[in-house]
């Protein structure tokens, strides 16, 4: 196993993607090593190459194959989900956006891990919203089918080494993995919002969902560098479905004014726990909305769109700001935190 770490080492280096036929031994060798220093020199000469479509598409196909899967009753659901490594380290929208879906009436599949690349991973905020977020599959399972949402965490369901999440907490930069664990929700997801913190890599992840197979989703960077619909500025879009069309989106798409990039940034999971909770609890009182408020209004409402929910854009943001002021989002929260909490 490390002899084929090795040659790829060479093999990124000289400018060479990996090969279909040596995608399985490396991916076993890849999470079987111990040593952190090749791991490291693996996914260093990688991210000078740049990855590749296919590197995605083979890495998610193998993911996939071996996860843990979780069934859901529910025929229309989403996931909402970011690839992290956004430079703009902001506070965790695609979590926010999860329980504005789900308080809509769109049920949620969220799939995520702890940090690796940004200041606080979903799993991170979820236990400083008082969710157990690292509960087992058969407890997601029924959160989903039971309460319309639950979250899937990803080291119980993907069988990766501790020693590979190591390396890349300490990498300081995204890998294949930020890449692909979109790609791997355990419920299969029809519908997903996928962020990605590069434009380059939007068709390329687009392109890999399409092979791997969806009903209906969309993968976003906003022009500002989120992995998130932004609302600073416009977002580009591809969306999957028959086939990859790409487009973009602006902020009046939402019916939203352009914001400035304020206080949407933190450095920690309790200070994203703390605007989360503050939007959720928001009334929207005459529309006089926080930068915050309008950014989680975009994204639930692309979300709620491609699910089939709304005529359009705008329509699917008056839904989600509804699920706010209606306080529907904030007992989802509520009976997500109450259906983990142990007995």
């Amino acid at each position: 196993m490390t002899r084929i770490l090795k040659k790829y080492i060479d093999e990124f280096d000289a400018g060479r993607d990996l090969v279909r036929t040596d995608a399985e031994p490396f991916f076993d060798a890849l999470i079987h090593e111990t040593d952190e220093a090749l791991l490291t020199s693996v996914f260093q000469t990688w991210n000078v190459k740049g990855i590749g479509e296919d590197e995605i598409y083979q890495i998610a196909r193998m993911m996939r194959d071996r996860c843990t899967r979780v069934s859901s009753k529910h025929k229309v659901f989403v996931d909402v989900v970011g690839t992290g490594g956004s430079k703009s380290k902001t506070f965790n929208v695609s979590t926010a956006a999860a329980f504005v879906v789900a308080g809509a009436g769109v049920p949620v599949a969220k799939h995520g891990n702890r940090a690796a690349t940004s200041s606080t991973g979903s799993a991170d905020v979820l236990s400083a919203l008082g969710v157990e977020p690292a509960v087992d599959p058969a407890t997601a399972e029924r959160c989903l089918n039971e309460v319309g949402i639950c979250f899937m965490f990803a080291p119980n369901f993907h069988r990766l080494s501790p020693t590979l999440a190591t390396v890349r907490r300490g990498l300081g930069f995204p890998t294949i993995f930020n890449c692909v664990g979109p790609l791997c929700n355990p419920a299969q997801a029809p519908h997903q919002l996928i962020g990605v913190w590069s434009r380059e890599l939007v068709p390329k992840i687009a392109n890999a969902l399409a092979r791997l197979g969806t009903k209906r989703s969309w993968v976003v960077h906003g022009s500002d560098g989120l992995d998130e619909i932004s609302v600073s500025g416009s977002t580009y879009v591809a969306e999957v479905n028959d086939r990859v069309k790409e487009f973009e989106i602006e902020p009046s798409n939402f019916g939203a004014s352009v914001r400035s990039a304020d206080r949407i940034r933190v450095n920690t999971a309790e200070e994203s726990a703390q605007i989360i909770r503050s939007v959720l609890e928001s009334e929207l009182v005459n529309d006089q909305r926080t930068r915050a408020e309008d950014i989680v209004i975009a994204n639930a409402a692309a979300a709620l769109h491609i699910a089939g929910r709304g005529d359009d854009l705008t329509d699917s943001a008056r839904l989600a700001a509804r699920s706010i002021a209606d306080r529907h989002a904030m007992r989802k929260l509520d009976s997500l935190a109450a259906a983990v909490t142990p007995r």
